[in-house]
């Protein structure tokens, strides 16, 4: 079985829209459970009955990791 992974992108607020990383799919929906089902129809749309031949995972871009100030000093040595 093949393997289509959408990579969700942080858009506006209440709305979620996602991008295959190896083809040209664009979805978007309101919930990642409509984001899978949006994935699904536009695989079913784009290969018609050989869309069951691959599997769709939404992956979530990880946040920026923002560098705090430690708050207790460091040991010296």
């Amino acid at each position: 079985m093949r393997e289509i992974v959408f990579r969700v992108l942080p858009d506006r607020p209440g709305r979620l829209q996602a991008t295959a990383e190896n083809e040209t799919i664009r979805i978007e929906a309101d919930s990642l459970e409509e984001l899978q089902y949006e994935a699904r129809e536009a695989l079913i749309e784009r290969l018609g009955p050989s869309h069951v031949a691959y599997r769709v995972r939404l992956k979530r871009s990880q946040a920026p990791i923002v560098a705090r100030p430690c708050s207790r000093p460091l040991p010296l040595g």
